[in-house]
């Protein structure tokens, strides 16, 4: 396995895979990987010849005040584990490989879908992922990238990115892993108290709810954010952000499903923000 901090040897050797007629696949990430994180590995690995993992924390996503300076970081074993997975390549640069102007002047526009929900709740946010995620698209090139759907908001950008922009990459969601108690996998988790991360198993047993109601037949989107508020404001270590029912594609708040929606929820434990999601059944 190669591991590389520089764009021109990272795409040198994406290059390369190509034009010895292997496909590539691509797993952009944060690091601090977690089995989330490893199950979309394994889902490149099964599929693509070539596979590419992107380790950066990238500080234009985040806002003032948030948790750029603590975000967990442990290369060491991430660049072990994705040995481990048989990845080819390790692209890990520093922030100035990324944005050797400094500042950065020129940034990609996520449009309405990027304002809505976690857009209003960290502004800027989305404008930061469609950055570096398009700047990384350039330097990997034609590939199959992985996504959780954890970030389900985040993968609508994407997604919307690709298709306005015209990238030559397919976007593949892959399901939410999560812990045996319900909670979403995140590198965030580790900020969690024992007594925080019992209290955060509210989010997916409201999205539950939330399912099952609709599953019934249950077509009212307010019924079913009422339902989840009221789960989550039962949790006394629980602080809700939102809860909606958006539409799949727009993340457009939805009044009556007559179309594929999701449901999601976010809220602080102590000081840490988690969000979950759950696709809803449409009888």
């Amino acid at each position: 396995m190669e591991v590389t901090r520089t764009v021109a040897e990272a795409r040198k050797a994406c290059d390369a895979a190509r034009s010895a007629g292997r496909s590539v696949g691509f797993v952009p990430t944060m690091g601090a990987f977690h089995e989330g994180h490893l199950s979309l590995i394994r889902r490149a690995r099964g599929e693509r010849d070539s596979v590419v993992v992107s380790i950066f924390v990238n500080p234009l996503q985040f806002g003032p005040g948030e948790d750029l300076a603590r975000y967990p970081r442990d290369e060491d074993r991430d660049v072990a584990a994705a040995e481990e997975l048989g990845v080819h390549l390790v692209f890990a640069p520093s922030v100035e490989e990324m944005y050797p102007g400094g500042e950065h002047e020129v940034t990609v526009d996520p449009g309405p879908l990027g304002d809505r929900l976690e857009g209003a709740s960290r502004p800027g946010h989305f404008r930061g992922v469609a950055t570096v995620v398009a700047k990384l698209f350039h330097v990997i090139g034609p590939s199959r990238a992985y996504f959780g759907e954890k970030d389900a908001q985040q993968l609508a950008v994407i997604r919307r990115m690709v298709l306005d922009l015209a990238y030559p990459v397919e976007v593949v969601g892959c399901p939410i892993v999560r812990e045996p108690g319900g909670l979403a996998m995140s590198s965030r988790n580790a900020y969690l108290t024992p007594e925080q991360r019992d209290a955060a198993g509210c989010l997916f047993l409201a999205l539950s709810e939330a399912a099952q109601m609709a599953r019934s037949g249950e077509r009212d989107g307010a019924k079913l954010v009422a339902s989840m508020a009221r789960e989550i404001g039962a949790t006394s270590q629980a602080r809700l952000d939102y809860a909606a029912v958006v539409d799949e594609e727009t993340f457009q708040e939805v009044r009556e499903i007559t179309r594929p929606a999701r449901a999601v929820v976010a809220a602080r434990f102590g000081d840490t923000r988690l969000i979950d999601n759950l696709l809803l059944p449409v009888l």
